[in-house]
């Protein structure tokens, strides 16, 4: 796991004229608000219990759908090991300019682009399978036929053995997950606004 000094060095004071992580989501949020899943970023319970089954000594290629301000993104990169890489795929441009500027960890990757395409963001960083992908994009809420296609992408992109972690404030995301995944594990953090639902769908 890196040190402390890496995960300093990581982060960074925001530049003048960048807003505050809660400024900022609170913005995408309006902006864009079929694709941020709610107004309040996770609570640190819910980045715990989401990210507990992660073999993080296997763990290469880790990928995030929706990172937002980065809320997940520096707990992942806390555990990840040196030679692993996080991509970050959002369809905000607001959101990836801000995680640029906030995070300067050399695995670290922010994409401006659709979760649909993420077989080829992940060939595009050198790889052909990712370990792990998390997602807190609200599928209910989305575009007719993004939520399905998302959801066949993910599966075909994660390896053997790798797992699709979802939270969502809504169990209907399963209806998303079931076609592509036989093994799906289900859990509750009420320690959240709104309590959420977590998924860990496992490909076999």
């Amino acid at each position: 796991m890196p040190s402390s000094t890496t995960a300093t060095r990581r982060s960074r004071t925001r530049p003048a004229g960048v807003p505050s992580p809660v400024a900022m989501f609170f913005q995408g949020f309006l902006k864009h608000p079929v694709m941020v899943g709610s107004i309040i970023p996770s609570s640190d319970k819910l980045i715990r219990k989401m990210l507990k089954p992660v073999d993080w000594a296997t763990c290469k290629v880790f990928v995030e759908y929706g990172p937002g301000v980065g809320t997940f993104c520096r707990p992942i990169l806390d555990r990840m090991a040196p030679d692993a890489i996080l991509i970050a795929i959002d369809t905000n441009p607001d959101f990836i300019n801000y995680l640029n500027h906030v995070i300067t960890d050399s695995r670290f990757f922010a994409v401006h682009g659709s979760a649909a395409d993420v077989e080829r963001i992940v060939q595009d960083h050198g790889h052909e399978k990712a370990d792990y992908v998390l997602s807190g994009l609200p599928f209910s809420t989305l575009p007719a036929g993004v939520g399905p296609a998302i959801a066949a992408a993910t599966q075909r992109v994660i390896r053997p053995g790798g797992a699709f972690l979802v939270y969502q404030f809504s169990p209907k995301v399963k209806d998303f997950l079931t076609p592509h995944f036989q093994t799906i594990d289900h859990d509750m953090e009420w320690w959240n606004v709104p309590p959420a639902q977590l998924y860990w769908a496992w490909k076999d």
